[in-house]
């Protein structure tokens, strides 16, 4: 772990640099702000119950494909 002091107007790139994500979880605590990167994979259907659940490479596009080329045999 690492700290550094800082300029307020120096502190939103150092954020953007440190913090490769789309969203973090600001928390307030005791005077001081704690800022925690969130990290989903938003084209991952993982979550899912079936035959792809728990497979972190299943992606949303790999799915689709998956199934254009299905369909495509079908025809």
């Amino acid at each position: 772990m690492t700290g550094n002091i800082v300029d307020m107007q120096a502190l939103p790139e150092l954020l953007f640099r440190l913090l490769a994500t789309e969203k973090v979880h600001v928390l307030e605590i005791g005077g001081g702000v704690q800022v925690m990167p969130i990290r989903q994979e938003e084209n991952s259907l993982s979550s899912l119950v079936g035959m792809f659940a728990g497979d972190p490479n299943m992606s949303v596009k790999n799915f689709l494909e998956r199934k254009r080329a299905d369909k495509e045999l079908n025809r």
